[in-house]
């Protein structure tokens, strides 16, 4: 049985590199490309049919940022398949990066440089919005949406006799000095990327607490540092350009610079041959790459507990509550408009 599979962000970067590797694994499988921007996904589908003519590959519009965009998207998935067996939680935004150019230059010839590249801990902050939605943009998108999209995606998750799997594509920023329980949304913060990826990793734990026993197993990941149009996004391409023989040089003593979206894409695709039950669901599994560019993936313990995974667990319960009441609430408004004006004719 052709197994089915879902990636969200799927049209560039890493998503797109899973996908591809994903085909070179197994030609037969059902890939679906959820992602925003409908005409990067043709041109992503396009590309992986070039070198797969005979794969089938489905495109599905979904704003993971938005709730309602997420809903609309997981009936049409439900309505399409019976099953779902893995769910790539790839989609991810950090607006408006900005770097501390001081830091950075001071980190540069300092015996911390790796780790600053590597984390960007202290290094970078974002300016986050808030969304139509009244959240913020960067835990809407990050975090609440493929939350969301799982709670709605239970009934063909969670299938008797049927092991299906969620990968959450994490980051080394993830730290716990980023995220509150107080703040999870990261409203007076400056590093709502960290506190967004780092609150995935408490919801992982979470949801192997919850769905194990249904059969449902959930991952998380770590790419290493990528070269996408997120990281192109923190500073400008041609400074990129002249640091980027550095990286390489600092390869040599470091295994997390990936650099290459298909290097990033390691640790997904290694899940992809492993059984669930036999991953640690305290690990982090990183992609690594070796001075020489050979590719490996390793999990590395995460600086979670139970106790605040669960309390995050049951607060993103409340808020998907209250966002599906919201919207439930427009749509009655918008009924009552409509059956006013019929009547007024």
């Amino acid at each position: 049985m052709e197994k089915v599979i879902l990636v969200t962000g799927a049209n560039s970067g890493i998503g797109l590199a899973l996908c591809e590797r994903l085909l070179c694994e197994d030609s037969r499988l059902q890939l679906c490309l959820a992602c925003r921007n409908m005409q990067r996904a043709e041109a992503a589908r396009s590309a992986l049919l070039t070198s797969h003519p005979d794969a089938h590959i489905d495109l599905l519009h979904l704003d993971v940022g938005s709730v309602r965009s997420v809903l609309h998207a997981a009936h049409k998935v439900k309505a399409r398949y019976n099953r779902l067996d893995y769910l790539y939680l790839n989609a991810g935004i950090m607006p408006n990066p900005q770097i501390d150019i001081k830091a950075f230059f001071k980190g540069l010839f300092s015996s911390n440089v790796v780790k600053m590249f590597a984390t960007a801990e202290g290094l970078l902050t974002q300016q986050d919005r808030v969304n139509k939605d009244g959240l913020q943009e960067v835990f809407a998108t990050n975090l609440f949406g493929h939350f969301v999209l799982v709670r709605e995606l239970d009934s063909i998750l969670c299938q008797a006799g049927q092991t299906s799997r969620v990968v959450w594509t994490s980051s080394s920023n993830a730290r716990r000095s980023a995220f509150s329980l107080e703040d999870v949304q990261h409203r007076l913060g400056t590093e709502p990327y960290a506190s967004s990826k780092y609150a995935s990793d408490l919801i992982s734990l979470a949801l192997n607490r919850h769905n194990n026993s249904q059969g449902l197993y959930s991952s998380v990941i770590c790419p290493g540092l990528v070269m996408t149009n997120l990281t192109y996004g923190i500073l400008p391409s041609f400074f990129w350009t002249l640091i980027m023989p550095i990286m390489y040089l600092i390869r040599i003593f470091t295994n997390t610079f990936t650099l290459t979206p298909y290097n990033g894409a390691g640790a997904l695709h290694s899940l992809f041959l492993k059984k669930p039950e036999s991953l640690d669901p305290r690990a982090k599994y990183h992609s690594l790459t070796s001075g020489m560019g050979s590719n490996y993936t390793q999990p590395r313990q995460m600086d979670i507990d139970d106790d605040m995974s669960e309390a995050l667990y049951v607060k993103l319960l409340e808020m998907e509550k209250a966002a599906r009441k919201r919207l439930k609430e427009e749509d009655d408004n918008k009924q009552a408009y409509k059956k006013y004006l019929n009547q007024t004719e």
